[in-house]
């Protein structure tokens, strides 16, 4: 029995296929990855969009893995007894004339990731995984701007289990406001529900339902958020080990009677390189290309055609580089 995906991952395979890898989106980015010998990694990215300011961030990520600690303890006891939990066990081992009492215990491992953005805000995540229960993973994140004094706090919540993944988003010092969401899932068939609560107002702000299927080879989902009011389809088909192709089609029942319409194909040259287009409804049409040149730099290339009004300079051209050692 597999784990099904987070309620926000019900449509992940058509929109990573539809959104993911295209780069006109920004003007360039780059993202250089680098880890030290003692665990710690480093990633700073960069992006110039092609209106409004260029932005970067600095983050620095310190992950201490759980250990575990054996003591032996001479005792005279006439029975035998034996416990496990999650991060204490014990045995007690008799034989003629010797006792001995093993103690197994696990230090509680975390992750600690710091970020500066450009926009000077300091950010501080908090993580601890298999800690409290076997599939709950905790999260506190903190966000500081030193020019406003404003601070803001948040406790996220993630818990995994065979046929069951469950969420929650705690806003703790606006509201407080939560956002839950939960997703079943049996033989590839996903069941799942989101909310929104304000504490101070006492009232649910959002809610939202999805419904899919999940195959090795195809995907399928529905999905109605925004209160209800935002439906859409989609589905995603590895045709083979080198074409992909999906479709996605949205409805606002709160704007206009038409319904959006975005096909996506992907296409593998080679090992080391893929190329990607897609169209929408309105005409505008986007193409990528990828390629690894060697083990840990990549590089895309982006290009966005309004073809409606090709004379026109509507057209967008984005390049993205990416370092790994």
């Amino acid at each position: 029995m597999s784990v099904p995906p987070a309620f926000s991952d019900i449509s992940k395979t058509s929109n990573d296929l539809l959104n993911k890898d295209f780069y006109h989106i920004a003007a360039a980015k780059i993202d250089v990855k680098s880890r030290a010998p003692n665990g710690v990694s480093f990633n700073v990215k960069g992006t110039s969009t092609h209106e409004g300011p260029t932005s970067a961030s600095v983050e620095a990520k310190y992950a201490d893995p759980p250990t575990g600690m054996v003591f032996n303890l001479l005792c005279f006891i006439t029975t035998t007894h034996s416990h496990i939990s999650p991060t204490l066990s014990h045995t007690i081992i008799l034989s003629r004339g010797y006792a001995a009492l093993l103690i197994f215990h696990q230090r509680a491992g975390l992750s600690l990731t710091q970020t500066w953005t450009t926009a000077n805000v300091l950010s501080t995540k908090l993580e601890l995984d298999n800690n409290f229960a076997k599939g709950l993973k905790a999260e506190a994140l903190t966000d500081f701007v030193p020019s406003s004094q404003k601070f803001g706090a948040k406790l996220n919540l993630y818990f995994k289990q065979p046929n069951f993944n469950a969420r929650a988003f705690f806003d703790v010092l606006k509201g407080p406001v939560a956002n839950v969401d939960a997703v079943l899932g049996r033989d590839g068939f996903l069941v799942g529900g989101e909310a929104g609560y304000d504490v101070q107002k006492a009232a649910i702000t959002r809610y939202s339902l999805a419904v899919g299927y999940t195959a090795a080879e195809y995907s399928a989902a529905i999905t109605a958020t925004s209160s209800l009011s935002v439906f859409a389809a989609s589905y995603y088909h590895k045709v083979n080990s080198q074409a992909e192709a999906g479709a996605k089609a949205t409805w606002d029942s709160k704007g206009s009677n038409n319904v959006g319409m975005e096909v996506a194909g992907k296409y593998r040259l080679d090992p080391t390189s893929f190329a990607k287009a897609k169209i929408n409804d309105r005409g505008i049409a986007a193409f990528a290309y990828n390629v690894n040149l060697r083990p840990g730099v990549t590089v895309g290339l982006g290009l966005s055609l309004d073809t409606q009004n090709l004379n026109e300079a509507a057209h967008k051209v984005g390049t993205s580089f990416e370092f790994e050692g």
